[in-house]
């Protein structure tokens, strides 16, 4: 259980550090007028964490790094999707109770959105690839895939938590006002992780 272990240890130093997505889950799960809401984003970042990580460990994915043209373009385009997400929750001041109607992200727009922070986040794509893929080259066959296993489920595992941990917050009266705070902090660091990315690139 040694490449299992591995993995559980190494998703969870990936996946804790306060990000975009991470924002996001959670600021769905405390806007969304219940925690069934919410499961299209979580859901949405689990499958394309997976898909990432999937990616990264068969080394596929080492073509981002081998080609500078392909990291452009990922960059640019999560410059774009990050801005305009940041306009949108910015703009998202509409905090309901839990008799109204969810008037915050569609289904659909969550798992664009999600989608977008997800797989069109460099410096998230070049971790797994820099962190995980690396890492997985250790493991052959049944290690490979207990690796592989426990990279997965502590996404899933921790999107999960971010949703029910923002609903229980959300459904609270004095989290009211923090809903909207927390819109406005997501913007914020949305915008600041486009500069910061756009910057590096350049």
């Amino acid at each position: 259980m040694q490449a299992f272990f591995h993995g559980f240890i190494l998703s969870i130093g990936l996946i804790l550090p306060l990000g975009v997505q991470n924002l996001f889950v959670f600021n769905q799960g405390a806007t969304q007028i219940s925690f069934l809401k919410a499961l299209p984003v979580v859901i949405a970042a689990s499958l394309c964490d997976t898909l990432l990580i999937l990616v990264s460990v068969e080394g596929v994915s080492l073509l981002l790094l081998k080609f500078g043209f392909f990291k452009m373009i990922l960059v640019g385009s999560g410059t774009i999707f990050l801005c305009y997400m940041g306009w949108l929750t910015w703009n998202n001041t509409r905090v309901q109770s839990n008799d109204q109607t969810s008037k915050n992200f569609s289904i659909k727009q969550q798992i664009i959105f999600a989608a977008t922070v997800s797989l069109l986040n460099p410096h998230a794509v070049l971790d797994t690839i820099g962190v995980i893929g690396t890492s997985s080259v250790n493991y052959e066959g049944k290690d490979k895939f207990l690796f592989t296993t426990a990279c997965i489920l502590v996404s899933w595992f921790w999107f999960f938590f971010l949703a029910a941990l923002g609903r229980i917050l959300g459904s609270q009266k004095w989290f009211t006002q923090g809903a909207i705070v927390i819109n406005k902090i997501s913007a914020v660091f949305m915008w600041g992780s486009a500069c910061y990315m756009l910057y590096h690139a350049l």
